[in-house]
C-alpha cells in the first residue's frame, strides 16, 4: 500500500472518529437544555485541534516506520491526491454557502458553526474515499 494511500485512510478514520467525539460532546448536554444552548465551542475546536494533532502524529509516524522507497511520490500519486481535492472541495463550497444562507436567515451561531464544520468533516471523508477509490481501483481518465 502506498504511503498516501495510507494518509488517505487515516485521513477517513480521524475526520469520522473527531466528528463523532465532536457529537458525543455536544449531545450530551445538561438536561433540559435546548440543543443550541449546548456548550459546543469548546468541543468544536477540541475536536479540530485533537484531529489535526493526531493526523500529523500518525502522518510521522507512518513515515517513519515505512521503507524509505515507500516514502516517495510518483506522478499518479499527485494526480490522485489533486483528484480527492477537486472531489473533496465541493463540500467545502456547499458548507460555505450554507453558513451564508442560515446566517441571512437569522439562525443561532450554533446552527451556523454546525452547517460548517459539517461540511469540512464531508470535504474530508469524501476526499479521502475517492483517493482511496482511486488507489483500488485506478484513476480513469475523463
Amino acid at each position: 500500500m502506498a504511503i498516501e494511500e495510507k494518509r488517505a485512510w487515516t485521513m477517513l478514520l480521524v475526520s469520522i472518529g473527531a466528528y463523532g467525539a465532536y457529537l458525543v460532546a455536544v449531545l450530551d448536554r445538561p438536561e433540559g437544555a435546548g440543543l443550541t444552548q449546548a456548550p459546543y465551542v469548546t468541543a468544536l475546536l477540541w475536536s479540530v485541534g485533537g484531529a489535526i494533532l493526531t493526523s500529523i502524529v500518525l502522518h510521522v509516524a507512518m513515515t517513519t516506520f515505512s521503507p524509505k522507497e515507500e516514502n516517495v511520490r510518483d506522478q499518479r500519486d499527485r494526480e490522485i491526491h489533486r483528484f480527492g481535492q477537486y472531489v473533496g472541495q465541493s463540500f467545502t463550497v456547499i458548507g460555505g454557502v450554507a453558513g451564508l444562507v442560515l446566517a441571512m436567515a437569522g439562525q443561532d451561531r450554533f446552527w451556523i458553526a454546525n452547517a460548517i464544520y459539517l461540511a469540512f468533516v464531508l470535504s474530508a471523508v469524501l476526499s479521502a474515499a475517492a483517493r482511496i477509490g482511486a488507489y483500488r481501483f485506478g484513476l480513469h481518465p475523463w
